[in-house]
């Protein structure tokens, strides 16, 4: 597959490999680009036993966060006993700033239907859902096309290919919750129910959807399938790492010049990514951090940034791969609102059924909180720590167990930021607006008069041609009176 070996600017484009290159709403296209050529061959040529033990071979892990081996989830649920069994799609991207897997169903939505259908028959599934969030309203146009086209085709339906095999699919539409990114919560919910994992095990592949063995893989470790089927195993083995074999899809955000998706080989290292293909920090300013994994991850600071992107060397250096947010931080970034913004989210995020998350992390958020405002003590400190490692030990699930990976992973890394906050009342990254003290440098103040007209609050004294004063007990830290001084007479802290 040409397309697939092209390399460019150290990309190289196995899940991306047709988006941008085709029409998404014209099957043909994809058909001109090999499409259900792989599904031909599954269905003509091989048992579902081999098309599992394939994929197991080539090494692809999941790409949703977990990085489970995907053969080895496919074999378990072929071998458990039942006669109805069932392959679901995990399309409900929820990590803020993530776009990988809706960039691949609005460019390439076959490419998922004929993985599932593959996938279907490794696992002795007929039946297939996409669970897809419904604020992605272009992806679900396009899913719908392509499922109507397949249907059309014969690629979808009864007697595919003429192999006797049946597989069919709809969309479920999810709300948007992001625990819904866990499987079993993700599962209750294509059921009608509330969105709340379950124990394991047992796991998915012996009783998932209703009780039935369930496959749960998120869209892009399908759309690696098709490759692996045309090229073999052992291409996609020479790909990567060691332990991480194949590519992988980040979504740049943050300070960083070129903001968007990139697919790189595993082994590929932060900096490459970063300072490459990303183009570097805007404005000359010194790189500080960047968060993977999205809420669930954690900071890497510059000493990191010739890790190389695999899934163990992440976990080593105290974050994770998540599903493939990447956001990067200059050095204006305060890690401890960092750390709080990320808890913000999670907390309200959790569906609340275990009390170590529910409570957990609420109190986390409140701990940042109360630093943020300067009213942080010693014993906060110790309290925030004490209760991370606690939510991460006990939590129900991966939400749960991941939410104070921020918290952790910036105290580690920049705990004198806490100190300062705590014990100087102090925010050197300016961010924090509780902290900050703006004043005016009576020797360069002309009394211009600038400042005290934008003044939102009427907290700045002072005449024409005279020198003006901040009332710092009445001043919320706007700023304005900063950007509107031609003079640099007011200080910021």
């Amino acid at each position: 597959m040409e397309n697939v070996k092209s390399q460019e600017n150290k990309q190289y484009r196995i899940a991306l490999r047709n988006s941008g290159l085709i029409d998404p709403g014209d099957i043909s296209d994809y058909i001109a680009f090999r499409g259900y050529e792989a599904l031909g061959k599954v269905l003509t040529e091989m048992e579902p036993a081999e098309v599992a033990k394939m994929v197991k071979e080539s090494g692809l892990r999941g790409r949703g966060g977990g990085g489970f081996p995907t053969g080895l989830k496919w074999e378990f649920t072929l071998k458990a006993p039942g006669d109805e069994k069932y392959l679901i799609c995990n399309a409900d991207e929820g990590d803020p700033g993530a776009f990988m897997d809706r960039s691949i169903l609005e460019g390439d939505p076959h490419s998922l239907l004929e993985a599932m259908v593959i996938g279907g028959y490794a696992t002795g599934a007929n039946n297939g859902v996409i669970y897809i969030r419904a604020e992605y309203p272009l992806a679900i146009k396009r899913l719908q096309v392509a499922i109507d086209q397949a249907r059309e085709m014969g690629f979808l339906g009864k007697d595919i290919f003429g192999s006797g095999f049946d597989f069919d699919l709809y969309l479920k539409l999810g709300a948007g919750a992001f625990v819904c990114g866990e499987e079993t919560s993700l599962i209750q919910s294509v059921e009608g129910k509330r969105g709340e994992p379950t124990k394991k095990p047992p796991f998915p592949s012996e009783s998932g959807y209703m009780g039935k063995p369930t496959t749960v893989n998120n869209v892009e470790t399908f759309a690696a399938v098709p490759p692996i089927i045309l090229n073999g195993p052992e291409w996609f083995q020479g790909i990567g790492t060691e332990t991480s074999k194949g590519t992988k899809v980040f979504a740049l955000a943050g300070d960083i010049n070129n903001v968007g998706l990139v697919e790189v080989t595993m082994g590929t290292t932060l900096r490459e990514i970063i300072f490459d293909i990303g183009g570097g920090i805007p404005g000359g300013a010194k790189f500080k951090a960047v968060q993977t994994g999205g809420p669930s991850g954690g900071v890497i600071t510059e000493l990191d940034l010739d890790t190389p992107i695999d899934y163990e060397s992440l976990k080593n250096i105290g974050s994770m791969m998540g599903s493939g947010g990447m956001i990067v931080m200059d050095d204006s970034t305060c890690m401890v609102n960092i750390a709080k913004f990320f808890l913000e989210f999670t907390q309200d995020e959790s569906c609340g059924k275990c009390t170590s998350c529910r409570v957990g992390t609420m109190r986390m958020y409140e701990i940042l909180e109360k630093i943020t405002n300067g009213e942080g003590t010693e014993q906060d400190l110790i309290n925030l720590n004490d209760l991370a490692r606690s939510v991460k030990d006990t939590a129900l699930c991966g939400l749960g167990q991941t939410a104070p990976n921020p918290v952790l992973s910036t105290m580690n890394y920049y705990k004198h930021e806490y100190e300062d906050h705590v014990y100087n009342k102090k925010c050197t990254a300016g961010s924090c607006k509780a902290l900050l003290s703006y004043s005016i440098d009576p020797e360069k103040c002309i009394g211009c008069t600038a400042c005290l007209k934008v003044c939102p609050t009427n907290c700045i004294d002072g005449k024409a041609k005279e020198v003006h004063v901040i009332r710092e007990d009445e001043c919320i830290a706007c700023n304005a009176c900063f950007e509107a001084c031609k003079f640099d007479a007011v200080i910021k802290p």
